[in-house]
């Protein structure tokens, strides 16, 4: 799956973010197959989030926020100061990873989510393939049980739920604070 090249640092430090917060258990196949899924939920939230070209550029220039306080809310920041001081904590984004985490956990968001992004000019000439995200397989879900487990992720999940339900209704993001 490709990554936009303004939305990368965000979509690939997220997807870090989410994979190391909620670990794979299995081996190299079942790490595969979770990153795969923490990925394209990423993906879709980052270009839900931040839907132009103008968008990303902004979000580039003054950085999305970082990982401080969901690394509070899963209890990450009790590991010692290391954590701390990872560089790419800092392109974590609250909100991206609040709606990834929703995806990962609600398919009918999901799918709702994924035809979202036929107006999204980071998908525009792409061929869009969310299946492990959408339509995820058996051996799919085993390797992803921690990523998709609705109860350990809704701490994260309801940070941001009702701001995505309310995008995906129709409401822009700026018309709300």
């Amino acid at each position: 799956m490709p990554l936009s090249a303004d939305m990368s640092s965000v979509i690939a430090s997220t997807t870090q973010w989410l994979l190391r917060s909620y670990p794979v258990a299995g081996g190299a196949l079942d790490a595969a197959l979770a990153e795969a899924q923490a990925l394209q939920a990423a993906t879709v939230a980052a270009w839900l989030r931040y839907p132009t070209a103008a968008d990303a550029a902004v979000v580039a220039l003054v950085g999305p926020g970082g990982s401080a306080r969901l690394d509070w809310i899963t209890g990450a920041d009790s590991y010692g100061p290391e954590v701390s001081e990872e560089p790419w904590r800092t392109w974590v984004d609250e909100v991206v990873a609040s709606w990834a985490a929703c995806l990962l956990t609600m398919p009918a968001l999901t799918d709702d989510a994924v035809a979202a992004l036929a107006d999204c000019e980071h998908a525009a000439g792409v061929r869009l393939d969310f299946r492990r995200l959408t339509r995820p397989a058996d051996r799919d879900r085993r390797a992803a049980t921690l990523l998709r487990h609705p109860d350990l992720l809704r701490p994260v999940a309801d940070l941001h739920r009702a701001a995505l339900v309310r995008h995906l209704q129709g409401e822009q993001l700026g018309d709300r604070v």
